[in-house]
């Protein structure tokens, strides 16, 4: 398929084989971009034999930052993904990391065939020296989380996790 971000953005469905080392890595997925109804989704899941669904493909995932003050934006996504976890799909949501508080008031990580597929953008990662630390933070010291957790970006970067960019041109565009 060789679809660029902007290119991907402007198809709905998609289906190929999860190439992110995730839980569901290697398995016949449906790519969904953007909100779409979940009886679409399902119909075309079971159309093609998957039980799979990635949402928030091609960066689609952007309701507002504020939860719950937003709700109107993350009620459309929990209507979406929420009948479909009950339906035992797996789910994974592909979302920025400013994200993650609506992302656990929501509900989805309840369910045990959700994945949050936390993206943190680092761009010209490979520049950084030997030294560069990636810090697993909380809001403010003592606010959320028993501590903090420091991790080698190097170390981060194994070979066995990583999926090169042409790994991604084997989809099929199917809307």
């Amino acid at each position: 398929m060789g679809l660029n971000t902007d290119e991907r953005q402007n198809v709905i469905y998609f289906i190929g084989t999860e190439v992110e080392h995730t839980a569901m890595y290697g398995e016949q997925t449906l790519f969904v971009v953007g909100i779409q109804p979940a009886d679409e989704i399902k119909k075309r899941a079971d159309e093609h034999g998957i039980k799979h669904l990635y949402f928030g493909t091609s960066q689609s995932f952007t309701p507002g930052l504020n939860f719950p003050e937003d709700s109107d934006d993350w009620k459309a996504w929990d209507d979406m993904i929420l009948p479909l976890l009950k339906e035992g799909y797996w789910c994974t949501l592909d979302f920025g990391v400013e994200y993650s508080h609506g992302v656990l008031e929501s509900g989805y990580d309840e369910y045990n065939t959700f994945i949050s597929m936390i993206s943190v953008k680092l761009p010209y990662i490979k520049q950084f020296n030997y030294n560069a630390t990636l810090k697993l933070d909380d809001n403010t010291w003592g606010d959320t989380n028993s501590g903090i957790w420091c991790h080698s970006v190097h170390n981060l970067m194994d070979r066995k996790v990583y999926t090169d960019w042409k790994d991604y041109g084997l989809d099929k565009v199917i809307d």
